[in-house]
């Protein structure tokens, strides 16, 4: 059989928008992928979804489901056919992204330092106070370069009528970059003539990027700083990923008790003697992070590195704290802010939020649960939600009482239908819901967005749940040069 017949079986809900089919025709953006693919056998191109899992688990690219208390690693689905987007998308896209995060860290130092938004009455005091990621050890803290968030993962989604949402801002230490750059390679591997026909921009410069903004931080102005990147460790679900980062920049990959800080200074234990740290791209989250300030049992942090940071003798990324930018009840505010801060309208716009504390979006949210997403404001990975459409009653009702319970912890989402795109499955292309996770890296000289990102993909039939903890999967994602 023809791989000329895969697009026959290609059914798309007309409430759907898809990113390759428009009323029964290809865009334009993948013409030249759905030829190359009628050239080739179904044969052929099971072939190369098989090379791209074998290469997947030689180079152990997996991550870590922890479901009923027992941490198993699994391979990252990848789906062979690239998701594509047009040079006037990812215009609109990067100019919306770039206005927000400026945005986001105009607010992150406002709060930790002079709080006019709050005197103002734009965000209300209350909602920063109730943040549990509102760290009062950030008051006042001198933040190198006034840059709070130097990598940041903003994750984007498409509904029916094509236009671009916000769906979160993820500005703590945002992960899946290594999948990113991985599903390049193999797509080089499987496709290596597709990406140059296509005049596909490079996302392989991430690192040297993010490499030349950690030395620009460097407190010390010496020809090579030392950079580490600092893991929980082995058991963590992003190790793959902490690996690859320091394998690409060429740094040091350390864990809490490679550290040690004497006299206000970091230094990295070797064989040759203890040796002085210049920047810290940690994976660690606050609170772990020094016991002496934090959790007091944390094993993974450094005793004694926020008074090292305090002082300026390290530079730490991302900033701590950050975590009131990105809790889903302060993302309502996101549109007001980029209009006090900035004074533009924003370019990308947020999904309709409700606030569970409020005493009638609550009323209005739970007489229409079966149409919402309800997720805890700092959850993540997909879990502790509520999708409402395919919930039961009871559920629901357990959820409701859940609320109840600590109404602040919860956000409301209509549900949005997701955009499609083509996936490889069982020897046929179908459309299967994805969203798109670019990667901005803020430095002294500004924001730089890779062209591309992580689009992930939720893989089971009908499914809008798109998180690899919960069954998701990921793709190569192509940005045409313009």
């Amino acid at each position: 059989m023809q791989a000329s017949e895969l697009l026959n079986s290609y059914y798309v809900d007309s409430h759907t928008w898809d990113e390759m089919y428009k009323d029964a025709s290809v865009r334009d953006q993948y013409k030249g992928v759905v030829e190359f693919l009628q050239q080739l056998s179904i044969g052929e191109l099971n072939h190369k979804e098989e090379l791209a899992k074998r290469l997947f688990m030689s180079q152990g690219i997996t991550f870590t489901v922890y479901s009923s208390g027992e941490g198993i690693e699994k391979i990252f689905p990848f789906d062979i056919i690239p998701r594509i987007i047009t040079p006037a998308e990812w215009h609109f896209i990067e100019q919306g992204i770039k206005q927000r995060l400026k945005a986001l860290n105009l607010f992150l130092k406002d709060v930790y330092n002079e709080q006019f938004i709050i005197k103002d009455g734009i965000v209300p005091v209350e909602m920063i106070y109730s943040c549990p990621h509102y760290l009062r050890e950030m008051y006042r803290f001198p933040v190198p370069h006034d840059i709070y968030v130097h990598i940041a993962g903003i994750d984007l989604i498409r509904n029916n009528d094509g236009s671009f949402y916000i769906l979160e801002d993820n500005l703590r230490t945002p992960s899946g970059v290594s999948y990113m750059l991985e599903n390049r390679e193999i797509t080089k591997r499987i496709f290596p003539d597709l990406l140059p026909k296509n005049a596909v921009r490079t996302v392989m410069e991430y690192p040297n990027i993010l490499h030349r903004n950690l030395v620009s931080l460097s407190p010390r102005q010496i020809a090579n700083p030392t950079i580490v990147l600092l893991t929980p460790g082995i058991y963590n679900s992003a190790y793959f990923e902490h690996t690859t980062l320091a394998r690409l920049m060429g740094v040091e990959l350390v864990e809490g008790r490679d550290l040690v800080v004497d006299n206000h200074r970091v230094y990295m234990k070797t064989t040759s003697g203890l040796q002085q740290v210049d920047v810290i791209y940690r994976r660690v989250d606050d609170e772990f992070l020094d016991p002496l300030v934090f959790n007091p049992s944390s094993m993974l942090g450094v005793g004694g590195i926020m008074s090292a940071y305090r002082k300026g003798n390290v530079a730490i990324v991302n900033a701590l704290g950050n975590g009131v930018a990105d809790d889903k009840a302060i993302y309502t505010y996101v549109p007001a802010m980029i209009r006090y801060y900035l004074n533009e309208e924003p370019i990308l716009q947020n999904v309709p939020t409700y606030h569970l504390d409020n005493p009638e979006e609550k009323e209005y949210v739970f007489g229409n649960m079966h149409n919402m997403v309800v997720k805890k404001t700092n959850g993540s990975g997909g879990y502790g939600m509520l999708m409402g459409h395919t919930a039961s009653e009871k559920e629901m009702a357990e959820y409701k009482s859940e609320i109840l319970k600590d109404p602040r912890q919860y956000i409301a989402q209509p549900i949005i239908s997701l955009s499609s795109a083509p996936c490889y499955m069982n020897g046929r292309l179908q459309p299967r819901r994805v969203d798109l996770r670019p990667y901005a890296l803020s430095g002294p000289d500004g924001i730089q967005i890779v062209p591309g990102g992580l689009t992930r993909v939720a893989l089971r039939e009908g499914s809008l749940v798109v998180n690899s903890s919960q069954g998701g999967g990921s793709k190569d994602t192509w940005v045409l040069a313009g």
